[in-house]
């Protein structure tokens, strides 16, 4: 994957797809999450091994937390935060 490209511009292109529209519409939630998870680290210029690495797991464990379909912990969105240079931040609307 091109690490130029910006996140806003890849989901607008995955939103054209009806069927991954559904499933986050669906699993809006863990979708969010995991579309955040991306966006930091596509916004920090890192592979998902590189992920790993920095939060000593493997790249499949970051491709699941990518792939929305659980729900992380709050341990784990902590070190993903951290090893992407960002910091998490939580808020109720």
């Amino acid at each position: 994957m091109d690490k130029s490209l910006k996140f806003e511009d890849l989901k607008s292109q995955w939103m054209q797809d009806e069927s991954f529209q559904q499933a986050y519409d669906d699993l809006e939630i863990e979708y969010e999450i995991a579309l955040e998870l991306m966006k930091a680290r596509l916004n920090a210029g890192l592979t998902q091994e590189e992920v790993a690495c920095r939060m000593g797991t493997t790249q499949s464990v970051i491709a699941r937390l990518e792939s929305g379909k659980s729900l992380p912990s709050v341990k784990t969105l902590f070190n993903f935060a951290k090893a992407t240079g960002k910091h998490l931040h939580f808020r109720f609307s």
